[in-house]
Parts: C-alpha cells; structure tokens; sequence
C-alpha cells in the first residue's frame, strides 16, 4: 500500500521520534480499519517503535480487546469522547506501549444521526503514566474514503504532536 507525500512524511517524522525517544506506539482503531496502523508501518524500520495495532471495529471488540466497559458504550455511544479515551488507555494498559492512538467515528455514508453526523470522529492518545488527550472533528459529510483518509492524518498529526511536545 502506499501514501501520499503528507502520510509519508508523518509516519516518517513519527518513527524517527519514537526510535530517538525509545518509545513503543500502539493503535486503536475503529472506523479508520487499520489505516494508521498500515501508515506506521509502511515505513523501514518501524518494528523499532510501533507494537501492535487493534482494530475494534464492533462495539463488542472494544470490549474485548480494549476494555472498554460495555455500560459505557450503552450510555454514551462507541463514537464519544469517552470512549475515545478508554480505547487509548485501554490500549495502553492491554500492552505496555508508551503512547498510544485511538480513532471511533462515523465514514458514513450511512450511520449518522443528527446528534451524531456522517464525518464526525473522536480521537485520544492516551501516555504511559501521562494524561489522555481528546479532539473531536467534524469532517463532515465528505466520503466515506476521504473521511477515513482525513482522520488518519489526524491521528498521526495527534501522536508526533505527543512526541515532540
């Protein structure tokens, strides 16, 4: 699979970063499908840093493979900030890795509400022993294709920006 010249060079950036930090990265991801994951590792010499990537895309394999209480899910949704961030600690905690990148939305274009529209996109990264970050985008209603596209770079603009700060 290859990225384009903006993916690249994030991924890129992200590995050298962790490598130098000697900092190990896991992934969470819901409706990205792994693309993070695939993006990180796409890149030479990424074993050096990047753990695993989880791919929960049922709410039943965030709780699974996460822990992320199923009552939270009932109560507050999969695409939510809370669960964003319970799937980055939970990622944390399920592997020991440094810094983790957790992603739940909506591609569409099917699935949203008018609470919850096509384009909307919760993200966390979660620190080892550190304080879990939030954002929330609304991309909007751009394509099922170009809303994953969208919070992939997202996500990896969140997890250099943990790194280099």
């Amino acid at each position: 699979m290859t990225f384009d010249a903006e993916i690249s060079r994030l991924a890129q950036s992200i590995i050298v970063e962790a490598v130098r930090r000697k900092m190990l990265v896991v992934t969470a991801e819901s409706c990205t499908g792994g693309m993070v994951a695939a993006a990180l590792t796409s890149i030479s010499g990424s074993s050096q840093a990047f753990d695993r990537g989880f791919v929960t895309y049922s709410n039943r394999s965030k709780s699974e493979m996460l822990g992320v209480q199923k009552e939270l899910i009932v109560r507050v949704g999969a695409v939510s900030q809370e669960v964003s961030m319970a799937m980055a600690e939970g990622a944390i905690a399920k592997t020991g890795a440094d810094l983790a990148v957790s992603i739940t939305g909506i591609a569409g274009p099917v699935g949203g509400s008018q609470m919850k529209p096509v384009g909307l996109v919760h993200f966390a990264t979660a620190l080892l022993g550190g304080k879990t970050v939030h954002s929330e985008v609304q991309f909007g209603d751009l394509g099922r294709n170009e809303v994953r596209r969208a919070a992939m770079e997202h996500a990896l603009h969140m997890l250099l920006d943990r790194l280099i700060s």
